[in-house]
């Protein structure tokens, strides 16, 4: 499989949803496939929260495959053999792409907290800009899970002459009371760091670590489905003697402690927070006084919603809601409930029914 990884400039200044400028931005991509004469087997994948532009296969300066590389190669779900995939990691990340640790042109000093606030909105309109630059004139399938499959739909309501299939898993029209809430606690723990420092750390030389550990751990309950989490830990204990002394060691307590430090090692705070106030800032229905009907009208993409029975971050119905509006807005959808037993995060794992699925639609 071919891997080629760019980092593409763009030097015209770009105005930001909240009102914002930047000079100008970055971002990193990966392509994988051949991009065919006439430009029409294009396929853009959109990462959730906390992934990036490597979506497959191993870059020489990679050390792990993908994080989609179970449906990302040749003749899997998402075929490189016939499509040129594009992924790119989204503006305000921490993977390569302009964001809080970039350098800020006006002080030369990393933006840190003053980066502004980003949207999906800003998100897709950044693509389109990097459409542009890669010659493709139309999509021929968006897709992407969770935060991604916002960015799917947000695709369709944008820009919807320039995209044949939108692909919306695991995700939602917009984020919950609960979402919000649980997302909330875990920026405050980021800002209650002693080394978060208005979020201008790295020109204190340090990295409020203790707090985005304590943020991905509780994420990652969120990412899990409780049938999972039974399964794999139980209440299974690293030490048996540690009950002798009264402190009770849980392996699920390691499991999240390991999970947060690693992720604390690789991702950016202010990051962390940005793209969690993106996805609890979208709201689609809001610009038609809550209709999401209303909403969909302009879509004329075909779209697949797919949901997992055991995702309690965003429920299968969201899902429905999403198809539900779709078809009174008289947009051509199709939903489905998959199994998927690791929760939230059912949507990286393959299944044959999952791969099945998604590889029909695509070649519909």
């Amino acid at each position: 499989m071919k891997i080629n990884r760019q980092l593409i400039g763009f030097k015209n200044s770009f105005t930001l949803e909240s009102g914002k400028v930047l000079s100008g931005f970055e971002l990193m991509v990966d392509t994988y496939g051949e991009l065919n004469s006439d430009a029409s087997n294009a396929i853009l994948v959109c990462h959730a929260f906390s992934g990036n532009h490597h979506a497959a296969g191993k870059h020489e300066t990679d050390t792990t495959e993908g994080w989609w590389d179970q449906m990302i190669g040749p003749g899997k779900a998402i075929d490189t053999n016939k499509y040129f995939i594009v992924c790119p990691n989204n503006l305000g990340g921490c993977a390569g792409s302009t964001g809080p640790t970039s350098i800020n042109p006006a002080s030369k000093e990393p933006y840190g907290g003053d980066f502004p606030v980003v949207s999906v909105s800003d998100w897709v309109n950044s693509q389109k800009l990097l459409m542009e630059h890669l010659g493709i004139n139309k999509w021929e399938i968006v897709i992407g899970g969770s935060l991604g499959g916002m960015q799917a739909l947000e695709w369709s309501l944008s820009y919807p002459h320039l995209v044949n299939k939108a692909g919306v898993i695991a995700a939602a029209a917009k984020a919950s009371t609960q979402n919000i809430g649980m997302n909330e606690v875990a920026r405050e723990a980021i800002r209650k760091d002693e080394n978060f420092h208005d979020g201008n750390y790295l020109a204190m030389r340090t990295k409020p670590k203790r707090g985005l550990k304590t943020a991905r751990m509780l994420g990652h309950i969120t990412y899990l489905s409780e049938e999972h989490m039974n399964l794999r830990f139980g209440r299974k204990v690293q030490n048996e003697d540690t009950k002798i002394d009264g402190y009770v060691d849980f392996e699920i307590e390691n499991y999240l402690k390991y999970k947060g430090e690693k992720f604390s090692d690789s991702f950016d705070a202010n990051s962390y927070i940005l793209m969690t106030k993106a996805m609890d800032g979208y709201d689609p229905a809001s610009k038609k006084n809550g209709n999401l009907t209303k909403a969909m009208e302009p879509i004329k993409a075909k779209l697949l919603i797919v949901g997992f029975e055991t995702d309690w971050l965003f429920p299968a119905k969201r899902g429905k809601e999403i198809q539900a509006a779709a078809m009174n807005a008289n947009v051509l959808s199709s939903f489905v409930i998959l199994p998927g037993n690791q929760g939230h995060d059912s949507f990286l794992f393959h299944t044959p029914e999952y791969e099945k699925i998604l590889s029909n639609f695509i070649e519909s």
